[in-house]
């Protein structure tokens, strides 16, 4: 009995030693990342001067490759045939977890750091969706996985994905089809926000595409009747997918813009341009109801004697909820805690907050933690993303973090300026923490990819084979140009 009683105290001492362990540990995570934050966010700054929409992010690539490369990681660019994606690895052995990054901008949202709008570069793109902070946080994050991997002597892999054009040109499509996330064991990200939350949530599927009018031009008031207007097809085509909005399912959502409608109102144009998205929480609703939308175009054609050709330049999976994963994600940011403001901050915070319509949240939500929450994929979230994919081939969770003020919405002037602020560093700066504790939690107990990949194989079902949104095609470089 004496025997026993010795043997339960030295495993009770054994346990608590490792627990102490491993708070050290994660503590040096942490003071590793806070010596690192002024150079990090001097990082993310000059990425968000550099604003570079899809495919188009040459030097914000350079960049973020440049500081994988100063830290020991192999860096291989231009994979999954796109110049600016990358993937970056350090170690060969072990266990092997993903940290998603991304960094492209969003066309004609330029705007400065100040509280109110002020145009940058007049025209130019802006990262409104905070992908500059995005990058640097998953770079940051890498490298901290990275130290500690190093340090301590554990065998296991991180790999940084580089992962251009998220905002509908699809990147991570294409290195998912290429295999690049075969070999990986666990993937995690993150994303920008006005607060913060880790929930296994869902999202939209979406596909896109640009749909092509050619008619034949005319002087428009002398010989008006030799003409065939291609905005005419346009115009006729947008019309019938708004009729068809009373009769598709009430949680799709489609959207348009003409890029196109020709060049002066006296010349029937001969050219024009319609450039759609279409999103549902479920991937074969998506595919369903596009093939309506090309009808609508095929129609409107017909009708107006003019001919239609369309490019799908992107689509996308909806989010596969991970819960394994997403309860360490939400875990470690819990312990991290949320994004405390200056007093100075606080006044930046109300002034930028006076420009915002609707009811606003409260300022606590960027300091604040939101419960933990599962969605089911019907509920999937008012957007889409190409994390999408990848949750489909491999167990993946993701945190949004309060980079952006409270009440912030996105896609807008103001969240491409706080992005630019010790705001959106400090932010940054949690979701960096959050995910690479979440990585050393998943290193120290690798059962835990086990039932991650289990749960991922029953909600994919059996039979499962991935085929992507976008077909066969190549990636759609140009898609920001034509």
């Amino acid at each position: 009995m004496k025997k026993r009683i010795i043997l339960m105290g030295l495993l009770c001492y054994l346990s608590v030693d490792v627990i102490g362990q491993r708070n050290s540990e994660k503590e040096a995570i942490v003071s590793s990342l806070d010596k690192l934050t002024p150079a990090y966010g001097e990082t993310a700054k000059k990425i968000w001067g550099y604003a570079e929409p899809g495919y188009q992010e040459t030097k914000s690539s350079a960049l973020l490759q440049q500081k994988l490369k100063e830290a020991g990681f192999k860096v291989t660019a231009g994979v999954a045939g796109i110049p600016t994606a990358f993937v970056a690895t350090y170690g060969t052995e072990g266990q092997k977890v993903g940290i998603l990054a991304e960094f492209d901008a969003l066309p004609g949202l330029s705007q400065t750091s100040d509280p109110e709008k002020k145009e940058a570069v007049a025209g130019a793109a802006g990262h409104g969706c905070g992908h500059n902070l995005f990058g640097v946080g998953s770079v940051a994050a890498g490298i901290a996985v990275k130290d500690w991997l190093k340090s301590s002597g554990t065998k296991g892999s991180v790999t940084v994905f580089g992962t251009p054009a998220e905002e509908g040109g699809s990147g991570k499509v294409y290195m998912v089809r290429a295999g690049l996330f075969d070999d990986i064991d666990a993937v995690l990200h993150w994303h920008p926000s006005d607060r913060n939350l880790a929930n296994a949530t869902s999202s939209l599927a979406n596909m896109s595409a640009k749909f092509r009018f050619h008619g034949v031009s005319a002087h428009a008031a002398a010989a008006p009747d030799r003409g065939r207007s291609a905005l005419d097809g346009v115009e006729a085509m947008d019309d019938m997918v708004n009729m068809m909005r009373e009769h598709m399912p009430s949680d799709a959502r489609i959207h348009y813009v003409i890029t196109k409608g020709g060049e002066a109102p006296n010349v029937v144009p001969d050219f024009a341009e319609v450039y759609y998205y279409v999103r549902h929480p479920e991937m074969q609703t998506v595919k369903e109801l596009f093939a309506r939308v090309v009808k609508a175009a095929q129609g409107a054609a017909m009708g107006t004697e003019t001919t239609v050709d369309y490019e799908v330049t992107g689509g996308a999976f909806n989010l596969l909820p991970n819960e394994t994963l997403a309860k360490i994600m939400y875990e470690n940011l819990s312990e991290v805690g949320g994004v405390k403001y200056s007093e100075e901050e606080k006044v930046y915070a109300d002034k930028i907050r006076t420009s915002f319509t609707g009811k606003l949240p409260s300022m606590d939500a960027a300091v604040l933690i939101q419960p933990y929450k599962v969605e089911k994929i019907r509920e999937g979230g008012g957007g889409s993303t190409d994390v999408g994919d990848v949750s489909w081939a491999v167990p993946t969770a993701g945190v949004r973090i309060a980079t952006f003020v409270p009440g912030t919405p996105g896609h807008s002037w103001q969240a491409v300026a706080c992005g630019g602020t010790s705001i959106g560093t400090k932010g940054m700066m949690v979701a960096a923490k959050s995910m690479a504790l979440s990585a050393y939690d998943i290193f120290k107990n690798p059962s835990v990819l086990k039932t991650a990949k289990d749960e991922l194989e029953e909600k994919r079902g059996a039979g499962f084979k991935y085929e992507a949104m976008v077909g066969d095609r190549k990636p759609a470089l140009d898609y920001r140009n034509k």
